[in-house]
């Protein structure tokens, strides 16, 4: 579908800063943000939850995990209480 509606919206400019900056953190451009809360909206009816930055040790967490450190992997449910157990 192509994107040909435009959305105007006046904030203070510093507010602007600091939004686009962790924006920018979350590796998200303000079109992906205005989009992805203009979607969660029209689906869920609602205002949609927050995103948040993660802190450092919780940055470092997702990290580790998404190189495989720490994991534990299950093949079923079974599996995951018997390894909890252990």
């Amino acid at each position: 579908m192509t994107k040909a509606a435009f959305i105007r919206a006046r904030v203070e400019p510093k507010l602007k800063v600091v939004a686009e900056n962790v924006l920018n953190q979350l590796g998200i451009t303000p079109t992906q943000a205005i989009t992805m809360l203009y979607s969660r909206i029209a689906r869920e009816q609602e205002w949609p939850l927050e995103l948040k930055i993660p802190n450092a040790k919780t940055a470092r967490a997702i990290k580790e995990a998404r190189k495989g450190k720490g994991v534990t992997v299950c093949k079923d449910a079974n599996d995951l209480i018997k390894k909890l157990e252990d």
